[in-house]
């Protein structure tokens, strides 16, 4: 993030140079461009030994015009590199931030994962208790009913009833995790 800020800062400076600087490039050039105009013009006679007009602006004027053509362009490629090298970083820190999102998510489906087993635990459990005390509650019943009638023994009329009993309570409940499910 630093590094990226001070790239973004040197960025800003580079736009405000270029664009400080770029009304007077263009205006050198057009100066330039309008001295060979009118030297062109002129009807010049070189005279032996000396230096002619165009010859003495051309050597003046020249290399000055290219320093200005020069900075322009490294200007430009400095500021082409900086936007480069800032996409590469901001590209980093995308790349960043998706890994660590699909950590996240990754960590999020294993909890998610655990909760289920443990909600299928719990179930399982729920199962089991429920139809310990139904079948608790099915062997009070047998048992006042066998005072009335003995030929009903309670114990066997309790064991034979509790496979019975543990589906029924599987059923129920499945079925009812089932609707909350669908919800």
């Amino acid at each position: 993030d630093a590094l990226l800020e001070e790239l973004s800062y040197l960025s800003a400076e580079l736009a405000r140079l270029m664009a400080g600087t770029r009304y007077r490039m263009s205006a050198s050039r057009a100066y330039a461009q309008l001295c060979h105009d009118r030297v062109a013009e002129l009807d010049v006679v070189a005279v032996r030994g000396f230096q002619t007009r165009i010859d003495f602006t051309e050597r003046r004027l020249t290399p000055a015009l290219r320093t200005c053509e020069s900075f322009s362009a490294r200007l430009e490629d400095l500021s082409q590199r900086a936007a480069w090298t800032s996409s590469l970083l901001t590209t980093r820190v995308d790349t960043a931030l998706s890994r660590q999102n699909r950590d996240l998510l990754d960590s999020m489906n294993r909890r998610s994962d655990l909760q289920l087993r443990l909600q299928q635990t719990v179930e399982g459990l729920s199962v089991v208790a429920i139809s310990y005390y139904a079948i608790g509650l099915v062997g009070y019943v047998v048992k006042s009913v066998h005072a009335e009638y003995s030929a009903i023994k309670p114990e066997v009329v309790t064991g034979a009833l509790a496979v019975p009993v543990v589906l029924l309570v599987w059923f129920f409940i499945s079925r009812l995790r089932r609707r909350l499910h669908d919800r």
